[in-house]
Protein backbone atom coordinates (compact mmCIF):
# COMPACT_ATOMS: atom_id res chain seq x y z
CA UNK A 1 0.00 0.00 0.00
CA UNK A 2 1.52 3.32 -0.99
CA UNK A 3 1.84 6.30 1.31
CA UNK A 4 -0.83 8.37 -0.47
CA UNK A 5 -3.40 5.59 -0.16
CA UNK A 6 -2.50 4.98 3.47
CA UNK A 7 -2.88 8.67 4.27
CA UNK A 8 -6.27 8.82 2.53
CA UNK A 9 -7.54 5.83 4.50
CA UNK A 10 -6.25 7.35 7.72
CA UNK A 11 -7.96 10.67 7.03
CA UNK A 12 -11.25 8.97 6.13
CA UNK A 13 -11.08 6.86 9.26
CA UNK A 14 -10.41 9.96 11.37
CA UNK A 15 -13.39 11.71 9.79
CA UNK A 16 -15.68 8.76 10.53
CA UNK A 17 -14.47 8.66 14.11
CA UNK A 18 -15.05 12.39 14.51
CA UNK A 19 -18.59 12.05 13.11
CA UNK A 20 -19.33 9.27 15.55
CA UNK A 21 -18.16 11.46 18.43
CA UNK A 22 -19.99 14.58 17.25
CA UNK A 23 -22.84 15.73 19.47
CA UNK A 24 -26.20 15.63 17.73
CA UNK A 25 -28.54 18.63 17.91
CA UNK A 26 -30.90 16.58 20.06
CA UNK A 27 -28.11 15.76 22.50
CA UNK A 28 -26.98 19.38 22.53
CA UNK A 29 -30.52 20.51 23.29
CA UNK A 30 -30.77 18.02 26.16
CA UNK A 31 -27.43 19.20 27.56
CA UNK A 32 -28.46 22.84 27.25
CA UNK A 33 -31.76 22.08 28.98
CA UNK A 34 -29.99 20.43 31.90
CA UNK A 35 -27.64 23.40 32.24
CA UNK A 36 -30.63 25.74 32.13
CA UNK A 37 -32.37 23.82 34.91
CA UNK A 38 -29.17 24.18 36.93
CA UNK A 39 -29.35 27.95 36.26
CA UNK A 40 -25.97 27.83 34.53
CA UNK A 41 -27.12 30.45 32.06
CA UNK A 42 -23.69 31.54 30.82
CA UNK A 43 -22.98 27.98 29.68
CA UNK A 44 -26.41 27.24 28.26
CA UNK A 45 -26.94 30.46 26.28
CA UNK A 46 -24.40 29.75 23.51
CA UNK A 47 -25.78 26.23 23.08
CA UNK A 48 -29.34 27.45 22.62
CA UNK A 49 -28.06 30.24 20.37
CA UNK A 50 -26.38 27.70 18.06
CA UNK A 51 -29.54 25.61 17.93
CA UNK A 52 -31.79 28.63 17.49
CA UNK A 53 -29.76 29.89 14.56
CA UNK A 54 -30.18 26.47 12.96
CA UNK A 55 -33.96 26.80 13.23
CA UNK A 56 -34.74 24.78 16.36
CA UNK A 57 -38.08 26.22 17.51
CA UNK A 58 -37.82 25.09 21.13
CA UNK A 59 -34.35 26.60 21.42
CA UNK A 60 -35.64 29.82 19.87
CA UNK A 61 -38.41 29.97 22.47
CA UNK A 62 -35.88 29.51 25.28
CA UNK A 63 -33.69 32.23 23.76
CA UNK A 64 -36.67 34.55 23.87
CA UNK A 65 -37.06 33.86 27.59
CA UNK A 66 -33.34 34.28 28.26
CA UNK A 67 -33.34 37.67 26.56
CA UNK A 68 -36.58 38.60 28.30
CA UNK A 69 -35.16 37.99 31.78
CA UNK A 70 -31.47 38.64 31.11
CA UNK A 71 -30.38 35.05 31.74
CA UNK A 72 -26.79 34.62 30.59
CA UNK A 73 -27.11 37.71 28.40
CA UNK A 74 -27.99 41.38 28.82
CA UNK A 75 -31.76 41.81 29.09
CA UNK A 76 -33.17 42.86 25.72
CA UNK A 77 -36.93 42.86 25.09
CA UNK A 78 -36.48 43.48 21.36
CA UNK A 79 -34.31 40.38 21.03
CA UNK A 80 -36.84 38.46 23.12
CA UNK A 81 -39.55 39.39 20.62
CA UNK A 82 -37.24 38.45 17.73
CA UNK A 83 -36.66 34.93 19.01
CA UNK A 84 -40.22 34.40 20.22
CA UNK A 85 -41.41 35.37 16.75
CA UNK A 86 -39.03 32.89 15.11
CA UNK A 87 -40.36 30.09 17.32
CA UNK A 88 -44.00 31.21 17.11
CA UNK A 89 -43.92 31.17 13.33
CA UNK A 90 -42.95 27.50 13.57
CA UNK A 91 -45.95 26.79 15.78
CA UNK A 92 -44.36 26.80 19.24
CA UNK A 93 -47.25 27.43 21.65
CA UNK A 94 -45.06 28.78 24.45
CA UNK A 95 -43.55 31.37 22.12
CA UNK A 96 -46.99 32.28 20.78
CA UNK A 97 -48.21 32.76 24.35
CA UNK A 98 -45.27 34.98 25.23
CA UNK A 99 -45.60 37.03 22.05
CA UNK A 100 -49.18 37.78 23.02
CA UNK A 101 -47.90 38.93 26.41
CA UNK A 102 -45.25 41.13 24.79
CA UNK A 103 -47.76 42.78 22.47
CA UNK A 104 -50.31 43.26 25.25
CA UNK A 105 -47.79 45.05 27.45
CA UNK A 106 -45.75 46.80 24.76
CA UNK A 107 -42.53 45.02 25.70
CA UNK A 108 -39.97 45.13 22.89
CA UNK A 109 -42.72 46.14 20.49
CA UNK A 110 -45.40 48.80 20.18
CA UNK A 111 -48.44 47.76 22.21
CA UNK A 112 -50.85 46.05 19.84
CA UNK A 113 -53.89 44.19 21.16
CA UNK A 114 -54.77 42.87 17.69
CA UNK A 115 -51.40 41.14 17.46
CA UNK A 116 -51.83 39.85 21.00
CA UNK A 117 -55.16 38.28 20.06
CA UNK A 118 -53.62 36.85 16.88
CA UNK A 119 -50.84 35.02 18.70
CA UNK A 120 -52.93 34.05 21.71
CA UNK A 121 -55.50 32.49 19.40
CA UNK A 122 -52.81 30.29 17.89
CA UNK A 123 -51.59 29.21 21.33
CA UNK A 124 -55.12 28.73 22.67
CA UNK A 125 -56.01 26.50 19.74
CA UNK A 126 -53.11 24.27 20.81
CA UNK A 127 -54.61 23.96 24.28
CA UNK A 128 -52.68 26.58 26.28
CA UNK A 129 -55.07 26.92 29.23
CA UNK A 130 -53.90 30.25 30.68
CA UNK A 131 -53.97 31.77 27.21
CA UNK A 132 -57.52 30.52 26.70
CA UNK A 133 -58.41 32.51 29.81
CA UNK A 134 -56.65 35.64 28.49
CA UNK A 135 -58.38 35.29 25.13
CA UNK A 136 -61.74 35.06 26.88
CA UNK A 137 -60.96 38.31 28.70
CA UNK A 138 -60.01 40.02 25.42
CA UNK A 139 -63.34 39.02 23.86
CA UNK A 140 -65.30 40.00 26.96
CA UNK A 141 -63.66 43.43 27.08
CA UNK A 142 -63.42 44.02 23.34
CA UNK A 143 -59.64 44.47 23.40
CA UNK A 144 -57.94 43.81 20.08
CA UNK A 145 -61.13 42.26 18.79
CA UNK A 146 -64.82 43.16 18.60
CA UNK A 147 -66.55 42.48 21.91
CA UNK A 148 -68.16 39.06 21.69
CA UNK A 149 -69.57 37.45 24.81
CA UNK A 150 -70.23 34.15 23.01
CA UNK A 151 -66.55 33.87 22.12
CA UNK A 152 -65.63 34.88 25.65
CA UNK A 153 -67.77 32.04 27.03
CA UNK A 154 -66.24 29.66 24.49
CA UNK A 155 -62.67 30.37 25.60
CA UNK A 156 -63.51 30.60 29.30
CA UNK A 157 -65.10 27.16 28.97
CA UNK A 158 -61.97 25.75 27.32
CA UNK A 159 -59.83 27.10 30.16
CA UNK A 160 -62.30 26.05 32.85
CA UNK A 161 -62.26 22.49 31.55
CA UNK A 162 -58.52 22.49 32.24
CA UNK A 163 -59.07 23.61 35.82
CA UNK A 164 -58.34 27.33 35.54
CA UNK A 165 -60.17 28.79 38.55
CA UNK A 166 -60.41 32.33 37.21
CA UNK A 167 -62.08 31.06 34.03
CA UNK A 168 -64.57 29.13 36.16
CA UNK A 169 -65.31 32.32 38.10
CA UNK A 170 -65.86 34.32 34.91
CA UNK A 171 -68.16 31.62 33.56
CA UNK A 172 -70.20 31.93 36.73
CA UNK A 173 -70.54 35.65 36.10
CA UNK A 174 -71.47 35.14 32.43
CA UNK A 175 -74.16 32.56 33.22
CA UNK A 176 -75.52 34.58 36.13
CA UNK A 177 -75.85 37.69 33.96
CA UNK A 178 -76.82 35.91 30.78
CA UNK A 179 -73.87 37.27 28.83
CA UNK A 180 -72.88 35.07 25.91
CA UNK A 181 -74.98 32.23 27.29
CA UNK A 182 -78.55 31.61 28.41
CA UNK A 183 -79.00 32.98 31.92
CA UNK A 184 -78.82 30.04 34.30
CA UNK A 185 -78.26 30.65 37.99
CA UNK A 186 -77.79 26.97 38.79
CA UNK A 187 -75.01 26.73 36.21
CA UNK A 188 -73.50 29.96 37.53
CA UNK A 189 -73.52 28.56 41.06
CA UNK A 190 -71.85 25.35 39.84
CA UNK A 191 -69.05 27.30 38.19
CA UNK A 192 -68.58 29.47 41.28
CA UNK A 193 -68.31 26.26 43.26
CA UNK A 194 -65.65 24.91 40.91
CA UNK A 195 -63.69 28.14 41.21
CA UNK A 196 -63.98 27.96 44.99
CA UNK A 197 -62.80 24.34 45.04
CA UNK A 198 -59.76 25.47 43.04
CA UNK A 199 -58.85 28.13 45.58
CA UNK A 200 -60.55 31.22 44.15
CA UNK A 201 -61.80 33.34 47.06
CA UNK A 202 -64.27 35.33 44.96
CA UNK A 203 -65.73 32.09 43.68
CA UNK A 204 -66.36 31.03 47.28
CA UNK A 205 -68.09 34.34 48.05
CA UNK A 206 -70.30 34.16 44.98
CA UNK A 207 -71.18 30.53 45.61
CA UNK A 208 -72.18 31.36 49.19
CA UNK A 209 -74.17 34.40 48.01
CA UNK A 210 -76.26 32.32 45.59
CA UNK A 211 -76.56 29.52 48.13
CA UNK A 212 -78.02 31.90 50.72
CA UNK A 213 -80.52 33.18 48.19
CA UNK A 214 -81.56 29.69 47.19
CA UNK A 215 -80.22 30.22 43.68
CA UNK A 216 -81.96 33.56 43.18
CA UNK A 217 -80.04 36.39 41.53
CA UNK A 218 -78.81 39.06 43.90
CA UNK A 219 -77.42 42.41 42.80
CA UNK A 220 -73.62 42.19 42.66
Amino acid sequence: MNLKKSLLIALLSFGIAQSALAETDSEKFDRATQLYKQQNYSATFPLFKQLGEKGNAKAQAVLGTMYMFGQGITQNSQQAVYWYTKAAEQGDAKAQSMLGFMYTNGLGVTQNYQQAVYWWTKAAEQGAAEVQLYLGVMYANGQGVAQNYQQAVYWFTKAAEQGIAEAQLYLGVMYEKGQGAQKNVSTAKAFYGQACDNGNAQGCKDFARLDRKGGQIESR
